[in-house]
Formats: C-alpha cells, sequence, structure tokens
C-alpha cells in the first residue's frame, strides 16, 4: 500500500485488494459521499474516494474552476496508487472530472483504468439542457441548483453559516460545468459503464447512450429508478451492477479463468 494521499479518503492500508475503485464526486460534494461503498463492494474492490481541495480535510485550499487544472493536478497526487489494477467512477460533476482523467492517463502513456463508470451526466459534447448558473447571484444560485439537481438539502439552507461553507465549493464546480469545453480525442480503449436515473430531468436516455461513442471497448447503460442523486435512493442496484461490472478484475484467478 502506498502512502497517504489527501487526494482519497477511505483507502484501506494495509489490505491487499484485487482493484482499487477512484470515485469522483459530483458538484459541492465531498469523498463522504461514498462513505457506505467499500463494505457494499467487498474487500477485492479497495474504494479510494477522492477528496477535491476545498472540501472536507481539504477545507482551507481553494476549490479549482478550471476541469483542465483540476485533471492534472488529480492525476499528479492519485498516480502512486496506481500502480495495482483500477478504474473509475464518477457521478454528475464526477463522470466529467473521472472521463477526463481515463484521457489524461492515456495522454502520459499511463496503465488505462480497466473500467470508466459513469452517472448522471450526459455525453460530452451533447449540451446541457440548462443554461449556465455559475453566475448567478447567491439566492438565484441556490434556487437554480436545487431545481435542476435536487441539492442543497432544507436543513442545510436552515443554517446561515453551514451553508457560507458549502457554497464556495459548490459554485466553483458549477462554474467548472458551465465552463467545460470537450476537446475531440480517439475514443477510450477501456469498457464504459453508464448509470442514469429514471426520473432525472435533466438527463435523458439519449444523453447517457452517447458515451458509447467514447470507448472502442464493452459499454453498457443502466437507468434506475430514482431522479439526479439515484446513486443514494438506489444505492444497492448501482453497487450490484459495478459488482458484475468489476467482475472479470476482482475474481480469484480459478474463478476468473473458469469465466473466460
Amino acid at each position: 500500500m502506498t502512502a497517504a494521499s489527501p487526494w482519497v479518503q477511505g483507502s484501506r492500508a494495509g489490505q491487499r485488494s484485487r482493484l482499487r475503485l477512484f470515485c469522483f464526486p459530483y458538484a459541492g460534494g465531498a469523498a463522504s459521499a461514498y462513505r457506505l461503498w467499500g463494505p457494499a463492494l467487498g474487500p477485492e474492490v479497495e474504494v479510494c474516494a477522492v477528496q477535491l481541495p476545498g472540501r472536507g480535510p481539504r477545507f482551507r485550499e481553494a476549490p479549482l474552476r478550471d476541469a483542465a487544472l483540476l485533471v492534472r493536478a488529480a492525476a499528479d497526487g492519485l498516480r502512486p496508487m496506481m500502480d495495482v489494477p483500477f478504474a473509475f467512477f464518477g457521478h454528475s460533476m464526477g463522470a466529467v472530472v473521472s472521463f477526463e482523467m481515463a484521457r489524461e492517463v492515456r495522454r502520459r502513456g499511463w496503465p488505462s483504468p480497466v473500467l470508466l463508470a459513469v452517472s448522471g451526466r450526459q455525453a460530452p459534447p451533447r449540451p446541457s439542457p440548462d443554461p449556465p448558473c455559475g453566475h448567478l447571484a447567491e439566492p438565484d444560485f441556490i434556487r437554480e441548483v436545487r431545481a435542476r439537481y435536487d441539492a442543497i438539502p432544507d436543513e442545510v439552507l436552515a443554517e446561515p453559516e453551514l451553508l457560507q461553507l458549502v457554497l464556495p465549493a459548490l459554485r466553483a464546480d458549477i462554474l467548472m460545468l458551465d465552463n467545460y469545453s470537450y476537446a475531440p480525442e480517439p475514443p477510450l480503449e477501456c469498457p464504459i459503464s453508464c448509470f442514469g436515473g429514471e426520473e432525472d430531468r435533466h438527463v435523458s436516455r439519449e444523453d447517457l447512450e452517447a458515451w458509447a461513442a467514447h470507448t472502442r471497448g464493452r459499454f453498457k447503460v443502466r437507468t434506475l429508478p430514482g431522479r439526479h442523486f439515484f446513486i443514494d435512493s438506489a444505492r444497492d442496484a448501482v453497487l450490484s451492477a459495478l459488482r458484475d461490472d468489476l467482475g472479470p478484475w476482482t475474481a480469484a484467478p480459478a474463478e476468473a479463468s473458469a469465466s473466460l
């Protein structure tokens, strides 16, 4: 096991797993969004919840507003942990970041993820159905983010001090999405698994299926009950699907040979 990194929360030092799953959070989210995933995926998978600047233990760091800068910094920080087979998962904004991470490690000539799993986000370069909102005044920004993503719980709104702690990272992340510019590159070699919420008003089935263009490998799309945050409301189904998708790389050698 490599030394602890500020970029990762929840890795199990000293435990030998067959695969590391790097999980990238949604806008305004922190590594804690994946705190329940490790036990559910079992000892074969080391869940490495990525902690972005500006939240959690990295609260005093300035959140990054540029996807390219974030991806380069995250690649530098996570490289020591890519010494075993690994996969990427990202929800919403995290889907964009994990996708660009997969392309960044390819540009650097590093090992490829065995799987890219993207969730709750339309495939680049499909445009968002909503206009940019990161620049809005605070009341309008809060109202728009809540309407689009069912984000910012009522209990956070009821605590002004807590709200002011949450807003800087959330606004930086939304600005990152507003300003994200897709640059065409060849499709990835790794398979892509795609997840969506059946009641997500802002990501259609066609938006999800468009991710197929970004891989030369196997592609699978699933829609699960729930709205934008179906990864919480349908967590068991998401994790069951991920276990299946990661099975070829987490099975014991004899089991893996039998499945070929």
